[in-house]
């Protein structure tokens, strides 16, 4: 692990962005309720949150951090056959959370995938990146 012991600590965040690409019916159930699993964006936002704080224990040599915050939002697709995933990661700490932010997006979209790969299982998660991070020594980061 990287030393940041004499890192003083700072307000960081970092928001990052994911795509689960299914079938235009695929994501009309999820719209209605009618997904046998149940509420999937519901549980999505749930794991994802689960995820963001339990980083360190999925990526070797991230830090343990005391997050502050952590949202995961969803947005439908114009063309009816997405679901766009972005979570956002707050910490005051010495070190920064861009990792907890991906690993939200990514535990999200596959809990989309696994709650709907009973209806469709040519689901395609794509896309997981960095969109911003702000805080710490290098400062703001947007794409």
């Amino acid at each position: 692990m990287v030393d940041v012991s004499e890192k003083p600590p700072t307000a960081r965040e970092a928001v990052a962005r994911g795509t689960v690409s299914m079938k235009k019916t695929t994501l009309r159930l999820i719209q209605e309720g009618r997904m046998s699993k149940g509420d999937v964006l519901g549980v999505a936002r749930i794991a994802g949150i689960m995820a963001a704080k339990k980083t360190p224990g999925i990526v070797p040599l991230c830090h343990p951090l005391n997050i502050t915050s952590v949202e995961v939002a969803f947005e439908y697709g114009k063309k009816g056959d997405r679901i766009h995933i972005e979570s956002r990661v707050r910490v005051n700490g010495q070190t920064g959370v861009e990792m907890e932010a991906l690993t939200a997006v990514a535990a999200a979209a596959l809990t989309i995938y696994d709650m709907c790969k009973a209806v469709d299982r040519e689901i395609v998660i794509s896309d997981i990146l960095l969109i911003e991070k702000r805080g710490g020594k290098s400062g703001t980061f947007k794409r």
